[in-house]
């Protein structure tokens, strides 16, 4: 494979000791030295979600398994789940729990703004009661930042659980699981943790489980039915399914740059630099698609200047810089990029390279 410099939407760009420790030797899942390691990765979890929530672990499967096991543990047939859509990720939230049996009852708002919360009100406020929200904090097909912790207190004032997709901002950008008030939080590997895709880190609070454990039917899924994962993570030990062994090696160490490094550091390497960017892409005549205030830093959207050809540039980038960015989604398709600066691919001489190579592209168009 060729090498790459990846600031698309996701993968990011993968740390050196983290590609080595997906090269330690392979033990069995029920190794006692591999269950140490997983132990402690609920621990390096725990802290990075900033929760003290003791169901804490990762999903063998991509951040979209993290986002299909949190509705199909808690939604019934015939439940009623408000939905904030603003965009790709809103809308499959809102199709999962469809697939649930449940009621999905969507507050949508236009591409590159963010969801109010009193439309989380409103909607909460009629149709009847709620069993959950569920909301995007970091929308990846949009490059916008929503409102989590005005959300999930309105969501609990009406007695509903709070769902938080957090994939593309965990580790990038401040999440607080406990302080927020955030029932279910899962994210991805790949994106600000800088991790190959493959895993789902994921958080149940005290009152999901219980809600789980009321359940009047069995959960739709069996891969993913978290009460038989906690067997396999928690003190049983109980065989469920073979883990992904490496890649949970990966995430290990992915888990220890990020803690070395401090969550604040990170989170303030990412606003400064996703600052710098936005700048020198104004400069050279981008738009900015997301709401100014609601903005992303590890994730642009910006629709190309004089209407240029996004996929002819995009593609020249790569072909002669070996540089990735996305294409636009939705609404953005065919106009815009999405730029990501996430975990290892967000640092100065990296942003340097990108920018340089924009201009260069842009300047022979």
């Amino acid at each position: 494979m060729p090498q790459r410099m990846l600031f698309g939407p996701g993968p990011s760009d993968v740390a050196p000791s983290v590609l080595e420790a997906m090269a330690r030797p392979v033990v069995g899942h029920l190794d006692p030295a591999f269950v140490g390691l997983l132990d402690e990765i609920g621990s390096m979890l725990r802290t990075v979600f900033r929760t003290a929530n003791p169901v804490t672990f990762a999903v063998s499967g991509t951040g979209s398994a993290g986002m299909e096991m949190a509705l199909v543990n808690l939604l019934e047939p015939g439940d009623r789940a408000v939905i904030g859509v603003a965009g790709v990720f809103g809308e499959r939230l809102a199709e999962i729990a469809r697939r649930c049996g449940a009621q999905a009852d969507t507050v949508s708002v236009e591409w590159g703004r963010a969801v109010d919360p009193q439309q989380i009100a409103d909607a909460l406020a009629s149709g009847g009661p709620a069993k959950l929200v569920a909301i995007v904090h970091a929308e990846t097909s949009t490059g916008v930042r929503q409102p989590v912790e005005e959300i999930a207190r309105i969501a609990h004032e009406a007695g509903a659980l709070v769902v938080v997709d957090a994939v593309t901002s965990l580790a990038g950008i401040e999440v607080d699981v406990d302080r927020w008030g955030i029932d279910v939080c899962y994210s991805g590997t790949q994106k600000c943790l800088s991790v190959p895709p493959g895993l789902g880190p994921i958080t149940f609070s005290p009152r999901a489980m219980d809600a789980i454990g009321a359940r009047t039917t069995p959960v739709h899924s069996w891969y993913l039915d978290v009460g038989l994962i906690t067997k396999y993570w928690g003190a049983e030990r109980v065989y469920h399914h073979t883990a992904p062994i490496s890649m949970l090696y990966a995430l290990h160490e992915g888990l220890r740059l990020v803690l070395d490094e401090g969550l604040e550091q990170r989170w303030d390497r990412h606003e400064t630099l996703g600052a710098e960017l936005h700048a020198r892409l104004t400069a050279m005549g981008f738009e900015l698609l997301a709401a100014e205030g609601f903005r992303l830093p590890q994730l642009t959207t910006a629709a190309l200047p004089g209407g240029a050809d996004e996929k002819g540039l995009r593609g020249r980038l790569l072909d002669e810089h070996g540089i990735e960015v996305g294409g636009g989604l939705g609404a953005f398709a065919g106009r815009a990029w999405r730029i990501g600066l996430m975990g290892e691919s967000c640092l100065p001489a990296k942003l340097d390279r990108l920018t340089s190579a924009i201009g260069s592209v842009l300047g022979s168009a």
